[in-house]
């Protein structure tokens, strides 16, 4: 293998970077760039991307030129994942890396761009990803995995092609943030940063592929999102620092960094900038913001190339950002800044970015194709790359035996309500999707529908596909006056954005989630109803299979069964984002109650009908697990509620004479604004447990106790 010579590399410096600057721009998108009529590895280029016509790799291209509208993009260069030591020789699925390298000279291409993702305990803080190799497995990593790479890239054959190599997405940020001290540190990144195996195998990397004249490296340095606040930014920069003059590795081996890798956030946020402020109130103490000192990519990229500098990195380093899904086209994409009613608002409704939280990862739904690969669009920008190929999966939606040594991260299923790293959110990710790298086509279908920029020729990409037809629709309640409807979700190539209830034929109602109460209805009354499955772009399912429910001859409400609800008040502000009762259920009766058959109702108001709803228990005595919550909306809406949150309990028994203790509940928006409790129906100032007459009980969907709105 060819040493690295000192007069092998031409310096990076500030006056050649305008230099490329100006070439890129002139050159434009990466894959209409003219290829040089000479070739040559005798010093490596400022900027790789300058002048290159990038390799389009075969097996990717194939897949999505197989989907509708797919040809739009199937010509675009993606990376190509080496992600285990089988990769290398190629599987029965895709092509070896010589292959490829072989393919790109066919194509007349002259740049090839690689994952190198194999380190010992890959991906310490997720699961979706972990690797073949334990914590341990340095020698092998290295042997097995970095040298044969090395070893095929240094063929005198290869050498006209410029090879990018991505250096290990995931791993030295987890070193940052999760390796100890933090919600979302885990044993396993404690365990990397101790036996220093990232850095090591990180640094082998770096040095032995910086030894090759035409070869690239990129380190992989996580996104704004994870790295941006001031805590994290600096101490990331000395982490590169530090695994970039390890194991033979000097910042010379270093060409650039990368950031967003295979993740979400938006390249720029036009209408949200953190050096705004409302009413007085800087924008950087919102909810989605939380303090970050960045809230797009652009801007982190050029604040991070900074702070690399000062660390020692060449004044000329450049970097890459990942636009390959983080588009956020569509209906629900902003047109302009949000309401200026609060800093929340603002940001919420002016962000191009429309995850639940930012440390959400895996297959976003609504998430849309981004900027296409160009070259030196912005200053200290190498380009914009695909780095993940659109329609390969981040991870599967639940557990699948596989041999690739991937495990099932919660992160991707789109029940879980999430951990530290994501502040305890919906994790927003698509369901039904298959293990990490294997092919999405719903996922594939929606970054289509969603691109930004939009398509254009060749279908654009268009969604013109209905959701499938909700199932297993019950009546799981009624009163005198109201039925309850519940039914399995739907499924849809993009995402089911809500149902449309129907009762005799005609729509009554509306719901984002998998539950309804129509009220107002006459007592001892039989109703027939039917749903219908929505996505974003106006595709409706067809009825689902009617139901009949009819309702009770009187309300209930005596308190029969001894059961009432008591309530205190564990949030005195009226106007935040949250809605905190505390609730308590008293058995005054002389048996005991089934707690399987008892719900509480907490009715109040949303100010939006089109919100979608989360729900915590924080505390329970009986124990959260035993608890479940749930939101469903009220039509016709009443005075003082149109929405209750419903309590439930998957089992137990409540004593005569006893109560269930304190039940310590939450429930927020999916948006995070605000609420407005001062008119909610079942909200009362007191601070100590009250019996509450506006909270309501039931039995087996017979109210007991209180008065319905």
């Amino acid at each position: 293998m060819p040493s690295r010579r000192p007069d092998s590399t031409v310096r990076r410096s500030g006056p050649k970077r305008t230099a490329a600057l100006a070439v890129g721009a002139l050159l434009g998108a990466l894959s209409v760039a003219a290829l040089p009529t000479t070739a040559t590895a005798a010093a490596k280029l400022d900027n790789p991307y300058v002048g290159a016509k990038a390799y389009v790799n075969p097996d990717w291209s194939a897949k999505a030129a197989a989907e509708p509208g797919g040809s739009a993009i199937s010509d675009q260069p993606t990376f190509v994942w080496l992600d285990r030591m089988a990769a290398i020789q190629g599987t029965a699925d895709a092509r070896g890396l010589k292959a490829h390298l072989d393919a790109a000279k066919a194509q007349g291409a002259n740049l090839v761009q690689l994952v190198i993702y194999d380190l010992p305990g890959r991906d310490c803080a997720a699961l979706a990803s972990n690797g073949e190799l334990g914590p341990d497995d340095l020698a092998t990593y290295q042997s097995s995995y970095i040298d044969p790479i090395a070893a095929i890239l240094a063929d005198p054959a290869y050498a006209s092609l410029r090879i990018v190599n991505l250096i290990e997405p995931d791993s030295l940020p987890n070193l940052v943030t999760n390796a100890g001290g933090t919600a979302g540190s885990t044993t396993q990144c404690a365990t990397m940063k101790a036996n220093g195996n990232y850095e090591k195998g990180v640094g082998y990397a770096l040095h032995k592929l910086g030894a090759l004249p035409n070869a690239y490296n990129y380190i992989d340095a996580g996104h704004h999102g994870w790295l941006g606040w001031d805590s994290n930014l600096t101490p990331s920069a000395q982490e590169f620092k530090k695994a970039a003059t390890t194991n033979g590795a000097t910042v010379n081996d270093v060409t650039g960094f990368i950031v967003n890798t295979a993740n979400y956030s938006a390249t720029k946020e036009p209408y949200v900038k953190v050096t705004d402020t409302v009413n007085g109130q800087t924008v950087r103490q919102s909810k989605w913001i939380d303090w970050n000192q960045y809230d797009d990519e652009s801007s982190y990229a050029q604040g991070l190339r900074t702070a690399l500098v000062a660390q020692g990195f060449d004044a000329g380093i450049g970097m890459l950002i990942d636009t390959s899904r983080n588009g956020w086209g569509g209906s629900a994409r902003p047109t302009g800044p949000g309401p200026t009613t609060s800093v929340d608002a603002y940001v919420d409704g002016g962000r191009i970015d429309r995850r639940i939280h930012a440390g959400n990862w895996c297959n976003q739904s609504g998430a849309g194709l981004g900027e296409r690969p160009a070259t030196a669009p912005d200053t200290g920008i190498d380009a914009y790359v695909w780095a993940k190929p659109p329609g390969e999966s981040d991870g599967a939606s639940q557990a699948v035996d596989n041999d690739e040594g991937k495990g099932f991260d919660r992160m991707c299923d789109p029940t879980y309500t999430g951990n530290g790293r994501n502040g305890n959110n919906l994790t927003g990710a698509l369901a039904n999707s298959p293990l990490a790298g294997h092919w999405f086509s719903a996922q594939f279908r929606q970054l289509l529908a969603n691109a930004n920029p939009p398509l254009s020729g060749s279908g654009g990409g268009g969604d013109t596909q209905a959701p499938t037809v909700p199932g297993g629709l019950t009546v799981s309640s009624t009163t005198s006056n109201s039925a309850t409807l519940s039914w399995s979700a739907s499924t849809d190539n993009t995402a089911v954005t809500g149902y449309d209830v129907y009762r005799d034929g005609t729509k009554v109602g509306s719901a984002t989630t998998t539950s309804y109460t129509d009220s107002g209805l006459a007592a001892s009354s039989t109703y027939t109803y039917t749903v219908k499955a929505k996505d974003a772009a106006g595709n409706v399912s067809a009825s689902s299979t009617a139901v009949s429910a009819t309702t009770k001859a009187s309300g209930g409400g005596g308190g029969t069964s001894g059961l009432k609800a008591q309530y205190k008040n564990n949030d005195s502000s009226t106007g935040d984002n949250g809605i905190r009762p505390g609730l308590k259920l008293l058995n005054s009766g002389s048996a005991a109650v089934d707690l399987s058959k008892v719900t509480i109702r907490y009715w109040f108001t949303g100010e939006s009908t089109s919100a979608g709803y989360q729900t915590f228990c924080d505390w329970a005595q009986l124990g959260c697990s035993t608890v479940k919550t749930s939101v469903s909306a009220v039509s016709p809406s009443r005075t003082g509620a149109d929405h209750y949150l419903e309590v439930g309990f998957t089992s137990g028994s409540l004593a005569a004479g006893a109560d269930s203790g304190d039940l310590q509940l939450r429930m927020a928006k999916s948006d995070w604004s605000n609420f407005d409790e001062s008119n909610d129906y079942s909200r009362g100032a007191g601070t100590s447990y009250a019996d509450a007459a506006k909270v309501t009980v039931y039995v087996s969907g017979t109210l007991v106790w209180g008065t319905e709105p």
